[in-house]
């Protein structure tokens, strides 16, 4: 049977995001969703959440700057190590909000580097992901 995840992204987006979790419950959800958590105070984020009583079941890795039309940066060789701060923030949220999936959005290769070159840091960007996510449990 399937199961439904409000995107607080989309959803209730008149109220503050803080506020959609509460929305999301009176509209009948039991598990949320969302982009990004990280513009928001750590500890009330994991109260709002705790005291919703909704999952909280995926959110992303940080993806650089939204705004200037960043789409993740998994697959850029040139951002690796911004790439790795941001897989410890976000484990760091999801343990907080009790979330045990993460999506990694790969990015828009750069024009200046080969597809493969791209693939190839996509790919050791995943396993670092993997590994670190293992040692953390």
């Amino acid at each position: 049977m399937p199961r439904f995840a409000a995107n607080l992204s989309f959803l209730f987006t008149e109220r503050p995001f803080l506020e959609r979790f509460a929305a999301a419950r009176a509209a009948g959800f039991a598990a949320v969703e969302f982009h990004f958590p990280y513009e928001h105070d750590r500890a009330a984020l994991a109260e709002v959440v705790l005291t919703s009583g909704l999952e909280v079941v995926l959110f992303n890795l940080p993806a650089g700057d939204w705004a200037a039309g960043d789409r993740g940066m998994a697959c850029h060789p040139r951002r690796i190590a911004e790439f790795q701060d941001g897989v410890g923030l976000a484990i760091e949220y999801a343990r907080l909000m009790g979330c045990v999936r993460l999506n990694c959005l790969a990015g828009i290769a750069p024009g200046d580097i080969a597809h493969d070159k791209a693939r190839e840091t996509l790919v050791e960007n995943l396993r670092f992901a993997a590994a670190v996510q293992a040692r953390r449990h």
